[in-house]
């Protein structure tokens, strides 16, 4: 005796259907789907029927060579998507609970090299139990739905979300390698600049606050043409070609500031620093704020900007921050 079409489409879909269907609409390709799952083709292609007859529409247009999302599977897919990430969440975070403490987090790769790993390991050794990942993206990460507890951001206050708590600000410096000074020609005012090669941001003109060009027109020298111009991605990659000899880099004070006390870099005119728009932000997922590890670990990090905000003269507006040492 069959099932009344009434009764079929009241009770509750089935997860794994829906887990099928968020794989092939995000593929919008059933043979992808079923190796990313782990079934055959027709083990899909069964499912999704099986899940439209419960819907009681068609969630895909199906073509000679492709499918595409209906409008009610588009529908379908806005509720789907996030849902299945939080139960992912939510078993991942069931499993850490039951093995080793660990913290993740996510933040941009220049600021990952030069400022936390090479800080990290002090904290490793006084934590050996605790695994630390590091998610290094300049993608922002919504740490409301992904397992990761910790963001640390670059960018000015007002786009930051109201809890986040301001690390450190951030200013721009010449910088130099201290063979490069001596080697090259007098560098005593800005018009110097000119004899030297300088290494900029490949997309400051996007940046337009990370630029040489800004310091320069501020320095009353907008027209003043370097050597030759090098041009990098990344603030990393800058730094490192800065320390190796290949020109100047207008850095961020911050980022740089053990390379100087090192000596391995010099601040070229230190009187003459540039504000930036931008502060450095930490940011606790809401779920992993409670969790002993994370709260040890985001004081340590706190404890760690105290002492680049000392080693920088940072004095940030107390209006913003809420957290202040």
């Amino acid at each position: 005796m069959s099932t009344p079409l009434s009764v079929l489409r009241t009770r509750p879909v089935g997860a794994g259907q829906l887990r099928t269907f968020e794989s092939v609409a995000r593929h919008l390709n059933f043979r992808a789907a079923a190796e990313e799952l782990a079934l055959t083709q027709s083990a899909v292609s069964r499912q999704i029927q099986s899940l439209e007859d419960e819907v009681g529409m068609s969630l895909f247009n199906r073509h000679t060579r492709s499918v595409e999302l209906s409008s009610a599977g588009a529908a379908l897919l806005r509720a789907v998507a996030p849902s299945l990430k939080r139960i992912d969440s939510a078993v991942r975070e069931l499993r850490q609970s039951r093995g080793r403490r660990s913290v993740a987090l996510t933040t941009f790769a220049s600021f990952a090299s030069m400022w936390l790993i090479p800080r990290l390991e002090a904290f490793q050794r006084d934590n050996p139990d605790m695994d630390i990942r590091i998610d290094a993206s300049d993608t922002n990460v919504d740490l409301s739905t992904s397992d990761l507890d910790v963001a640390l951001r670059h960018g000015p206050a007002a786009g930051m979300p109201a809890h986040a708590i301001r690390l450190f600000g951030e200013q721009l410096t010449p910088v130099a390698s201290p063979w490069l000074l001596k080697s090259g020609p007098p560098l005593k005012t800005p018009h110097d600049l000119a004899n030297y090669a300088l290494i900029e941001a490949g997309d400051s003109r996007d940046i337009e606050w990370l630029s040489w060009r800004r310091w320069l027109t501020e320095q009353g020298l907008p027209r003043l043409e370097a050597k030759r111009w090098m041009y990098f991605n990344y603030g990393y990659q800058m730094v490192q070609a800065a320390l190796t000899g290949q020109g100047l880099a207008l850095a961020r004070l911050p980022l740089i500031a053990e390379s100087l006390a090192s000596g391995d870099l010099v601040e070229v005119l230190p009187h003459l620093r540039m504000e930036s728009p931008m502060a450095y932000w930490l940011i606790i997922g809401p779920r992993s704020a409670a969790r002993p590890e994370v709260k040890a670990f985001c004081d340590w990090l706190m404890a760690q900007a105290s002492l680049t905000r000392q080693a920088i003269g940072d004095v940030p507006d107390p209006d913003t921050v809420d957290h202040m040492d």
